[in-house]
Order: structure tokens, then C-alpha cells, then sequence
């Protein structure tokens, strides 16, 4: 089999399960609003930067290429 479809139905299925695992784990775990998030607001400036939240999508992510690494293989 052609590696390309082979790598799509993977990524395919892949997104399938992190979209589905975000529309059920999401109303629990308010990714963008976790504790170690910064904001700061002052007057007339807003800062925000959800730094645990870009840690565990970082996470989750680097586990997806792992796993489609190791079932190319």
C-alpha cells in the first residue's frame, strides 16, 4: 500500500479522536482557562497567554506524531 493514503487515514483518524475527546473532556477541563494561565489586566491593556494550556496541547500532540511514527512503521 502507498504510504501517502496510508499516512491521510491515519491523521484522518487521529483528528477524529482528539476532536471527539475535546467536545467530551472540554465541558470538564476548560482548556484556554487553566490554573498557570497568565492574564493580566490593567486599565486599558489585556494580556493573555495560556501557557499550561499550549504545554498540554504540546504534549498530546508530540504523543499523536509518536504514535503515527510508530504505526508507519
Amino acid at each position: 500500500m502507498n504510504q501517502v493514503p496510508k499516512l491521510l487515514m491515519m491523521l484522518g483518524a487521529i483528528l477524529f479522536a482528539v476532536g471527539l475527546l475535546w467536545m467530551l473532556i472540554g465541558r470538564y477541563i476548560p482548556l484556554g482557562r487553566l490554573p498557570g494561565d497568565i492574564a493580566i489586566e490593567k486599565e486599558n491593556i489585556k494580556f493573555y497567554f495560556p501557557i499550561v494550556t499550549c504545554i498540554i496541547i504540546s504534549v498530546v500532540l508530540s504523543l499523536a506524531a509518536y504514535l503515527v511514527r510508530l504505526f508507519l512503521k
